[in-house]
């Protein structure tokens, strides 16, 4: 079996290579602007190609000449429409035109976060440029690829890559300005369970929107407490704030309800209280 793996050279991306790799698949995978090189390509072990994806043409020129059996979505930039919105919809247009099975990565942002606790079934109400994007990209997924799994999930954290875990690191060392708020709530999750997670999903017959998140709900700060606790970081250094003193855009509370999709996988989505631990 093929995969191709879209932003393949992200923070998720890679581990999405990696176990698609480890599990026997030939693994195809993009990058935007650097491509993996030395020990970082050969751990991938996947043939790497440079990809714009907000250039429709280059997209289903990619595809068809991979021929890929799925296409792991991974894709994204906070700040541009394109690349999340319109690349997705690219990506889904030469997934569907291939024959492939697609596995769209989502996020969080398309909530607003007055419900607080979002089932799969909840309609996106974004209140962010990202969400409103994010949502976007959701539409026509689930409109040209209706057999696609649209993945939505949380804040991912590593073993010290993540944007996460390196600001906790610089505010802890006071190498950076900024707080942690209080009153901003999320359901981190593990990147290698939302990989796993994704990969076996791709292997399913389940289609459609699935959370993909971590079991605990916790604010920016206590995550931040936690992954200082596990690196030997002294937690009273981080700096605590309001978001609501703020006027940053983007919900306050948003908490997946993984409890559906928790159920169809073997892949146990364990909560930052246990891998931070």
């Amino acid at each position: 079996m093929t995969v191709l793996v879209v932003g393949g050279s992200g923070f998720l991306g890679r581990e999405v290579v990696r176990r698609a790799s480890a599990a026997g698949h030939r693994v195809a995978a993009t990058y935007r602007t650097r491509e993996p090189d030395g020990a970082e390509a050969d751990a991938a072990g996947a043939a790497w190609h440079a990809l714009d994806v907000r250039d429709r043409r280059r997209v289903a020129d990619l595809v068809a000449a991979v021929r890929p059996d799925v296409v792991v979505n991974a894709a994204y930039r906070q700040s541009d429409w394109e690349t999340t919105a319109d690349g997705a919809a690219h990506v889904a247009v030469a997934a569907a035109e291939s024959g492939a099975r697609l596995v769209h990565v989502s996020s969080d942002a398309v909530f607003s976060g007055g419900a607080v606790h979002y089932a799969e079934t909840a309609v996106p109400d974004p209140v962010s440029p990202y969400g409103a994007a994010k949502a976007a990209a959701e539409t026509v997924v689930a409109a040209v690829a209706p057999d696609a799994v649209i993945a939505r999930t949380s804040l991912i954290i590593g073993d010290g890559g993540s944007v996460q875990e390196r600001r906790v690191h610089a505010l802890a060392r006071g190498e950076a300005n900024g707080v942690l708020f209080t009153d901003d709530v999320r359901c981190p999750v593990h990147v290698g369970d939302l990989a796993a997670a994704l990969v076996e999903l791709a292997w399913s017959d389940h289609v459609g929107v699935h959370h993909v998140a971590g079991a605990d709900a916790v604010n920016r700060h206590e995550l931040g407490t936690l992954i200082a606790r596990r690196d030997g970081l002294d937690p009273s250094a981080l700096p605590s704030g309001r978001r609501a003193d703020t006027d940053l855009p983007g919900p306050f509370d948003v908490r997946l309800d993984c409890t559906a999709t928790q159920r169809r996988l073997r892949t146990v989505l364990r909560g930052a209280r246990t891998f931070l631990r």
